[in-house]
């Protein structure tokens, strides 16, 4: 099973910086790209300021972590770029489709959800409670890569996967649009149970680590909490999200 998880990873690698380069030209759906930390020179400068003009996340990364993503012997010279297995949305796009449809939309947002099966598992979810688009960062988000399109069952190829900037600029423009916000929190007393999800709404679920950022709990209509009687207090937020989401689909059933 390890064999396979690793050669469907490996088909959705490119390393190199020359192969890099021709695949950001060619228009391919880059999700990130790693690069050595100190690397210097021509074409190093040249991948990373078409980077910054295609506004592609790189993160710096030791070496051995370069040599940890690829074949043994390979010459990554420093640069392994992750291809996305599906193409990536942009929300100002597919808002207007969305806001034509006779249900009201249902939109979920990921802050800071790195890991990637949880990612996968969630996508599955939203897929079968009838999401219309999922909301990651550009920065800080788990990889689009092939791990999560398997735990996903396939669910990232049926739903728009929407990677923005900016969340706090990206909830406010949602909420101008007409859309209610519900933070998923521990933060209050108030529980998925008290808003009306047969309005437009954008469902907020924050990283594994430290929940929904401050800034966007700042600008959200409704904080819920998921109410718990046992002495953890706390959820995996893949399990979180099928929660309030199938509250979400209980009320638009009715």
């Amino acid at each position: 099973m390890k064999e396979t998880n690793k050669s469907e990873w490996q088909t959705n690698l490119i390393h190199g910086i020359r192969p890099v380069i021709e695949a950001i030209e060619a228009g391919k759906e880059i999700d990130k790209i790693f690069i050595q930390k100190g690397l210097a020179g021509g074409l190093s400068h040249q991948l990373k300021e078409l980077c910054r003009v295609k506004d592609i996340p790189l993160k710096y990364v030791p070496i051995e972590k370069l040599n940890r993503e690829v074949k043994r012997n390979q010459n990554h010279q420093g640069v392994v770029a992750h291809i996305a297995p599906v193409t990536l949305q942009n929300l100002k796009d597919i808002l207007p489709t969305l806001s034509e449809r006779t249900t009201a939309p249902l939109i979920l947002m990921l802050d800071r959800v790195t890991d990637v099966r949880n990612f996968g598992a969630i996508t599955r979810t939203a897929e079968c409670v009838g999401v219309d688009a999922i909301i990651i960062g550009k920065q800080g988000a788990a990889p689009v890569n092939g791990d999560a399109l398997k735990t996903s069952t396939g669910a990232l190829l049926r739903i728009p996967i929407c990677r923005e900037q900016n969340l706090k600029t990206t909830l406010q423009y949602l909420i101008e649009n007409g859309y209610q916000s519900v933070a998923c929190t521990e933060k209050t007393e108030d529980t998925i149970y008290t808003p009306d999800y047969k309005k437009p709404t954008v469902v907020i679920m924050g990283s594994e680590e430290d929940g929904i950022n401050d800034a966007l709990l700042k600008r959200a209509d409704h904080l819920a909490s998921i109410p718990m009687h046992g002495k953890i207090g706390s959820l995996n937020v893949s399990v979180a999200s099928g929660i309030i989401l199938y509250e979400a689909l209980r009320q638009r059933s009715l």
